[in-house]
């Protein structure tokens, strides 16, 4: 809701009321379970560096945000951090209070050890705990937790208190009535709740005055606050980031400070033999973020293993196959997700007329999706971007409402049986039913799931529409000429079971949903005559035999599903050639990736998909380290490991430069946040990962809480980047290597001020590729440096 500024006293505008907006943004968002998308937990801090943000995160969250020094002194003694490289990343770092010489840094990385954890700045609630004997965070988390759950709810409860209220009144008319809290032994809490202030922002500032957060204090005090709201502040964070995406705004995560400090407020009043230690606190909130020493050690230390897999990566790089010059009979195009670089390079070694190729895995439709019978607008496309096509799947229109009618049938009946008092009627009239489907999963008996119609424009294109978009598309995926004869359009989507975690699995580029829309509508499109009668007065020759379709690959399996989307009879030969060699790259590619599942072969990798207890069945994105925009020249040939994002692009097709543009500022920023969330899952678990998958229990649709409640574990659960013995995702930031010319990308981060505190700030490492080749490494201030190419490769 907008504020209406009259409504309030002109304190609105305060450094406080500021501060409290600022903590809010400090927050990363996090997407609910049915799209869930990777979110760079480090959002709020991209504007610092690692060390400032290591002290900050100490101070307001507890956590570590590099690994320990032990870890960093095991790599160092195992050859994966060279000397080279701590003499390079000593020699970057502008800090004064570095180690004086690598021998000093060693030193310091065995000194530190495993170290304790960070400690967060105290709460109140923390404070009173320690006086009193009371875990009082944890009874918050849990009253706070109960409430939430049911008003954010997006349809998993039966009833939702004070449905349609605004947060923070809502949670008034609950708490107010809520006797948990005095029970526990904080007496008056109601009445407190009914004597605070009535609107968001007059209660935060009663409350910080209560508890003497002043100017200096509050930007840190807040941001402390909001952290220990875990994934509820998340979800607020999401629900402001998807109103800014239409211009509008949101008041929740306000709301849930002015929340959270009525708690500390009411704990502080009843509890006066903390003041003095509180009041300390808030000083050491007051003094400015500033790193340790060792805080700078461990940041030169990260820098130093990621320049160690630069150095690795530069030496795979090295010697790439050259490209073909025959005109290839397929040639596919992959999302550029990692795990599509394992099978792009098993395919292209069963047979020398096959080329890949990598795009975005929307591949440049930015798509809003009613699926068949389905009366839910789904978003497939980054979310960085708003929908601008909406489309739906074609069928019969009576039938599509009829499947609607049935769909929200099943939404009620399963309301029915997980609501707390029917459900016991659930089990008794439902359970020999469902006891022969409980036998059939544990079996591995599954039915095949339908296939989705094909997917036609709402409204529909004109002939200029449709030739301007397929000549954008294929320019932008650098596909202006020397097309296959079979153009495979693969998206992709990840085949799990039981597992509320789904949509992580599937394509990021399409917001958390499986690829096969875009694909399929994008061959349609390509494959329409009044689209190809335009393509070559817009610079795109495409000959007349190819044929362009659509394909999912899954990514848990590697079998790959082809649409026939009114497919020429004629070309079935084809088709039945591609399927063969498709089948083929998954045997190599399943074999080569079951080397890094606990337990597992490659012909039992399909199985694992439909195990209802797998909470392995495929490691997602786990030890993504590098993007790389080149032509697929640069890495054709080489093994990277399925750890690189390769995104298919050459510099001297694109005029204006406008493609590169838009791979820094989209794709690059999408891996970045998929990159940063497995690496904030991997060494801040505790903060910014989603907790033990045996014992998740779903919250809202929302996401999940461990055992039965307290705060939302947003974040990659630990059986996503953890084995049972190490990790299985080695923390990284992200390496982008793009082969372009310097100036170019220079000015595209001048443009783009947030892309470039990435790089500036070291989220992210630039290089600049020529010939396939590291050629140059970015430094902050908008500037490259020569790198020699055998210090890299060495």
């Amino acid at each position: 809701m907008l504020m209406n500024h009259a409504d309030i006293a002109p304190a609105r505008f305060s450094a406080v009321l500021e501060a409290a907006e600022a903590a809010g943004r400090m927050v990363p968002p996090a997407f609910p379970l049915d799209a869930t998308v990777a979110v760079n937990p480090f959002l709020g801090q991209t504007g610092e560096d690692l060390a400032t943000a290591a002290a900050r995160l100490a101070r307001v969250a507890g956590v570590r945000v590099t690994r320990t020094g032990a870890e960093y002194a095991a790599a160092i003694a195992e050859g994966r951090i060279a000397e080279a490289d701590l003499a390079e990343a000593l020699a970057a770092s502008p800090s004064p209070l570095k180690p004086a010489d690598t021998a000093s840094l060693r030193a310091l990385a065995e000194r530190l050890g495993e170290g304790p954890s960070p400690r967060a700045l105290p709460t109140v609630a923390d404070l009173a705990a320690q006086a009193t004997g009371i875990d009082w965070p944890a009874l918050i988390d849990k009253c706070i937790g109960l409430w939430a759950a049911g008003h954010f709810d997006r349809g998993q409860a039966l009833w939702s208190p004070a449905p349609g209220a605004e947060a923070f009144a809502a949670w008034r008319g609950w708490a107010m009535h809520d006797l948990t809290p005095e029970i526990a032994g904080l007496t008056g809490f109601c009445a407190h709740v009914a004597c605070a202030p009535d609107t968001t922002e007059r209660a935060i500032l009663s409350a910080a005055e209560t508890l003497g957060i002043a100017d200096a204090a509050a930007p840190t005090a807040f941001h402390r606050l909001a952290m220990s709201l875990g994934g509820w502040a998340q979800h607020a964070r999401w629900l402001l980031w998807q109103a800014e995406l239409v211009g509008d705004t949101d008041r929740t995560l306000m709301d849930l400070l002015a929340i959270r400090l009525i708690w500390d407020e009411a704990l502080l009043v009843q509890t006066p033999a903390i003041a003095e230690q509180w009041a300390a606190t808030v000083a050491a909130h007051a003094a400015p973020v500033a790193p340790t020493a060792e805080d700078v050690a461990l940041a030169i230390l990260q820098d130093a293993a990621d320049r160690g897999h630069q150095r690795r990566l530069a030496a795979a790089l090295d010697g790439a196959a050259p490209a073909a010059e025959t005109r290839p009979f397929l040639q596919a195009a992959f999302c550029i997700d990692v795990r599509s670089e394992v099978f792009r390079r098993a395919l292209e070694s069963v047979d020398p007329s096959i080329a890949t190729i990598g795009f975005a895995g929307f591949f440049g439709l930015p798509l809003a999706h009613h699926a068949h019978g389905s009366d839910i607008l789904e978003a497939r496309l980054p979310v960085l971007l708003n929908p601008a096509i909406t489309t739906t799947s074609a069928g019969d229109p009576a039938k599509d409402q009829a499947d609607r009618i049935a769909a929200r049938g099943a939404r009620a009946w399963g309301r029915f049986r997980q609501a707390a008092v029917s459900s016991f009627a659930f089990v008794e009239a439902a359970g020999p039913v469902y006891a022969v489907k409980l036998v059939k999963s544990a079996l591995g008996f599954t039915p095949k799931a339908k296939a989705e119609p094909a997917p036609e424009v709402i409204g529909g294109m004109s002939a200029e529409a449709k030739a301007d978009t397929g000549a954008a598309v294929l320019k932008a995926m650098s596909l202006t000429k020397g097309h296959g004869e079979i153009v495979l359009l693969l998206g992709h989507g990840g085949n799990v079971t039981n597992n509320p975690h789904e949509s992580a699995y599937h394509c990021g580029a399409c917001g958390g949903y499986t690829g096969e829309v875009s694909a399929r509508l994008l061959a349609i499109l390509l494959n329409d005559p009044e689209t190809r009668a335009g393509l070559a007065a817009r610079g795109v020759e495409v000959a007349e035999d190819t044929l362009f379709v659509a394909g999912l690959h899954d990514t848990t399996t590697d079998a790959v599903t082809i649409y026939e989307d009114g497919l020429p009879a004629a070309r079935a030969g084809d088709l039945a050639r591609v399927r063969d060699m498709l089948a083929m790259a998954a045997k190599i590619a399943r074999a080569e990736r079951a080397l890094r599942i606990p337990g597992a072969r490659g012909e039992s990798l399909p199985a694992r998909a439909q195990n209802w207890a797998e909470i392995r069945p495929e490691w997602g994105l786990a030890g993504c380290a590098a993007f790389i925009a080149a032509p697929r020249a640069a890495t054709a040939g080489r093994d990277l490991g399925g750890r690189a994002f390769l995104h298919s692009y050459d510099w001297q097709a694109d005029e204006g430069f406008g493609t590169l543009e838009l791979i820094i500022t989209a794709p690059v920023v999408v891996a970045s946040w998929i990159s940063l969330q497995y690496y904030g899952s991997s060494v801040a678990p505790e903060m910014f990962g989603g907790g033990n998958k045996l014992i998740h229990n779903v919250v809202g649709g929302i996401g999940v809480v461990e055992g039965n409640g307290g705060a939302l574990r947003p974040g990659l659960p630990w059986q996503a980047v953890h084995d049972g013995d190490a990790l299985q995702h080695e923390p990284l930031r992200l390496s982008v290597m793009i082969e372009a010319p310097r100036e170019q990308m220079l000015a595209i981060l001048e443009k783009h001020p947030g892309v470039r505190a990435l790089f500036d700030n070291g989220w992210l490492h630039l290089f600049a590729l020529k010939n396939g080749k590291i050629d140059a490494r970015y430094v902050p201030g908008l500037a490259f440096a020569e790198t020699a190419e055998q210090s890299l490769a060495a």
